[in-house]
């Protein structure tokens, strides 16, 4: 009776292992929720990265443009900064508000009977 006693509490303990191991496994640190998270978090990154480098690219040759030659400084003096050459006249050229409007059509005439 002493060996069924002994083999059933091994077991049990062995059993408790078990349970321990695997709750560790799956929710423990480093388990498997810590590596989804993980992953995640680094395809989030991933992606934030991508747009970086992309805005990065545009950078880079918008300066190469502004370094090679004096068309990228000219567009964006005149375009962000409001600048003109000399001997030349800026016209800011304005129409009528009331003309911007769509023409209001006028009311239908009642028909008598």
């Amino acid at each position: 009776m002493e060996r069924t006693l002994f083999g059933k509490l091994l077991l049990l303990i062995a059993v408790a292992v078990f349970i321990g191991l695997q709750v560790s496994l799956w929710v423990g640190e480093g388990g498997v929720r810590d590596l989804r998270r993980h992953k995640d978090s680094i395809s989030t990154l991933q992606k934030e990265n991508e747009k970086l480098a992309e805005r990065n690219r545009v950078l880079e040759a918008e300066v190469r443009d502004l370094k090679s030659g004096l068309e990228a400084v000219e567009e964006h003096s005149r375009l962000d900064l409001g600048m003109i050459r000399d001997n030349e006249t800026f016209y800011l050229v304005t129409g009528n508000p009331d003309a911007r409007r769509a023409p209001v059509p006028p009311p239908a005439a009642a028909e008598a009977p």
